[in-house]
């Protein structure tokens, strides 16, 4: 079986839920990442990537509650809007 991969690279918005433990207290926090990704497959392993090297935190203490694909202009972060505006300009 073939599977047509699209090479466009679009913005994902993932949100969901981290189980922290400073103190030994735990508690679970919310969170909301956008990333640009190829795939929604492509998106999630890139959130676990980046909660786990920047929290240092596991897969099983992350939840994610929903993942929505966004145009470039509906990004929060500044970063990500710049990011699109740049890979569009190449020809």
């Amino acid at each position: 079986m073939v599977c047509a991969v699209s090479s466009e690279v679009k913005t994902f918005r993932i949100e969901g839920l981290a189980l922290f433990s400073p103190d030994r207290v735990r508690f679970w926090q919310k969170f909301s990442l956008e990333v640009r990704a190829l795939t929604r497959e492509e998106a999630l392993e890139k959130v676990y990537s980046l909660m786990g090297s920047k929290h240092k935190l596991k897969r099983k203490h992350i939840k994610i509650l929903n993942v929505v694909e966004i145009s470039p202009e509906e990004a929060r972060k500044k970063f990500v809007r710049e990011l699109a505006r740049l890979e569009g300009w190449s020809s």
